[in-house]
């Protein structure tokens, strides 16, 4: 019987043995795997997952450039920027998007626009962790009352950015521009990486032309986070390059003189240096505040500004086309010249009216009883119409328009400023391709005195004006002077073209234009009292609505917005010519006695000294 225990106990020791010795083997298998999973994960792939490792405790946060300053030729700062505070929200550290947004709505105004426009950005492509803005300009206390509650606004930053700002407002709204809020059509377009952390880029004028120097290029920061996406400290900096510095040719005395004479008016004055190209002002009128858009403008605002019938955003200096009228005559008459159709003692007689053989219809004369005999200076001084409708019958629309072609007429300048439109050179193949109509000689007539076809913008008049003063020289008109930052560059004249006609021909036109100021008879004379240079220059007038034929114009019959435009073009000194001037004044009726005074302004803002004097550079006579 003790046997038959020890033999039990001996045979369960070794059951116990054996399953001991497999629950070892079992576990020592076990362990082998955990320590060739362990080496394979802390050996073979120790790269990979460090690298995931800091991902997740190192985050990559784009740091926006400052936007490049733009100054005028004198040195003042119109575009800088100011600093502004924003919120914004890093959407992969959020849970739940609306509600954080409610929360937010609680400390301060999100409007309906705003949360729909950051909703968007949240599912556009963009860095990951890299914040989607909220709001812009928040003030002082709504800054104090999200820090308050900071420690429950997991993802939400406040931070203080520049933005774009413009210290002189409306005065050059026209030629900078402004910037604004980056849309989607333009997100999809734009380099992901070089804007990154960016929220605004140039719309229009300058900053939309020049928006590869003034943007700069972005840097970025690795910030450590805490597992709830907090950021600890700041482990390195690139720092941004700010963007480049533009210096434009503009005159800040220049600019403001034309911006105070066309107040209160609907128009536009273009001032160039006839020797450059170089635009000493560009204003368009009425203008608006830029400043509005940086940020987003309201939709009230915006809305104010389209329905306005003054049309305060349309830039009437590159945009407008206005028939040129009587302005266009010095081209006319210096193509005559060219073509040997007169000389300047031609003279033809002038009764009130010119009527085509055969043809019973009369093409008045703007002085109903006729200035009688003219010859080339007369009819300029006086802008006889009857004169120069006979030069444009002898000469031929087909002359006419390539003579005509060497001014710039029909087509852009090229200023570098985006929407230029090009105007209309009257031609048979504009006619054609426009109408689908055959030329009459007619139309020709009328082209005579710049009607009928014929369109042109202020620009295309100063820069045609420019030509004039140079005696064939032709500039591209432009608002950069030089470009300072990583690469420092000076933009010099850019000649299009140089065209030949005879020295004594330019005299001619020259003389005649000088008498349209200078001599007692000339439409713009009272111009001329108490200047201390000489300056050349035409009057014109544009027809708004057509007059019957026998009618007589009568301004008080027509509503304002039906009266003639009033147009000057002109350049100075004389003898020595630096500026050239256009000027328009919608409805204004009379070129020289409305257009003609802020032409005159304006080139004395240039040429004259604090004493009134012509400057000693622009003198010629050696004094």
């Amino acid at each position: 019987m003790a046997n038959t225990k020890i033999k039990d106990i001996e045979q369960e020791l070794r059951i116990y043995r054996s399953r001991v010795f497999v629950a070892a083997l079992f576990v020592l298998f076990l362990t082998g795997i955990l320590v060739v999973r362990y080496a394979y994960l802390q050996i073979d792939r120790y790269s990979e997952y460090r690298t995931e490792a800091e991902q997740n405790r190192i985050v990559t946060e784009p740091v926006a450039p400052s936007r490049g300053l733009v100054a005028t030729r004198d040195g003042t700062l119109i575009a800088k920027s100011r600093p502004s505070y924003l919120v914004s929200i890093i959407p992969e550290q959020v849970d739940d998007l609306e509600e954080t947004l409610d929360e937010l709505s609680q400390l301060f105004e999100v409007t309906e626009q705003q949360r729909a426009r950051f909703l968007r950005r949240t599912q556009q492509s963009r860095r990951p962790h890299s914040p989607v803005n909220l709001r812009y300009e928040l003030t002082e206390e709504e800054v104090a009352k999200v820090v308050v509650q900071q420690h429950r606004l997991v993802g939400v930053e406040v931070s203080a950015q520049s933005v774009r700002y413009y210290p002189y407002g409306e005065l050059f709204a026209h030629t900078l521009g402004y910037v604004g809020r980056i849309n989607e059509s333009e997100l999809q377009n734009l380099d992901s990486e070089r804007y990154a952390g960016t929220s605004a880029i140039g719309k229009t004028g300058i900053e939309k032309t020049w928006e590869e120097v003034l943007m700069g290029f972005p840097g970025q920061r690795q910030v450590e986070v805490n597992a709830r996406g907090r950021a600890l400290r700041t482990l390195n900096t690139e720092q941004p390059t700010t963007g480049g510095e533009l210096i434009l040719t503009l005159d800040m005395k220049v600019q403001e003189t034309a911006a105070a004479a066309l107040e209160g008016r609907r128009g536009s004055a273009v001032a160039i240096d006839v020797n450059s190209g170089e635009v000493l002002a560009l204003v368009s009128t009425p203008t608006f505040d830029p400043n509005l858009f940086v940020t987003g403008i309201s939709h009230a605002n915006y809305r104010a500004l389209i329905e306005d019938l003054d049309s305060p955003m349309f830039n009437r200096a590159i945009q407008a086309r206005y028939p040129p009228g009587s302005t266009v005559k010095p081209e006319i008459g210096l193509a005559a010249l060219h073509y040997n159709i007169i000389d300047p003692n031609t003279t033809i007689n002038d009764p009130g009216y010119f009527t085509l053989p055969n043809d019973e219809h009369r093409y008045r004369d703007w002085k109903r009883e006729g200035h009688g005999s003219m010859n080339f200076y007369q009819a300029m001084a006086q802008s006889c119409d009857t004169y120069y409708y006979e030069l444009a019958h002898e000469m031929g629309i087909d002359r006419y328009s390539e003579f005509l072609a060497h001014f710039g007429f029909g087509e852009r300048t090229g200023i570098d400023l985006p929407q230029e439109r090009s105007g209309i050179l009257p031609s048979r193949e504009w006619k054609r391709n426009a109408r689908n109509r055959a030329w009459y000689p007619g139309d020709t007539i009328n082209a005579g005195i710049g009607q009928g076809f014929f369109l042109a913008t202020p620009i295309q008049l100063a820069h045609a004006t420019s030509i004039v003063a140079t005696r064939g020289y032709r500039y591209r008109p432009h608002l950069v002077r030089e470009i300072h930052g990583s690469e420092n560059r000076i933009i010099e004249p850019e000649l299009i073209e140089y065209f030949e006609v005879d020295d004594n021909d330019w005299e001619v036109l020259h003389q005649s234009m000088k008498d349209v100021v200078h001599n007692i008879r000339g439409t713009a004379h009272l111009l001329s009292r108490n200047s201390v240079y000489e300056m050349a220059g035409k009057s014109g007038t544009a027809q708004v609505v057509g007059i019957a034929q026998g009618e007589k114009y009568d301004a008080d019959a027509l509503s304002e917005r039906l009266r003639d435009h009033a147009l000057f073009v002109s350049f100075a000194p004389y003898d020595n010519p630096q500026i050239a001037v256009a000027v328009i004044v919608e409805n204004g009726e009379g070129g020289s006695t409305v257009a003609g005074p802020i032409a005159k302004q304006i080139m004395d803002a240039w040429l004259l000294d604090e004493s009134g004097q012509l400057k000693q550079e622009y003198r010629n006579d050696g004094s």
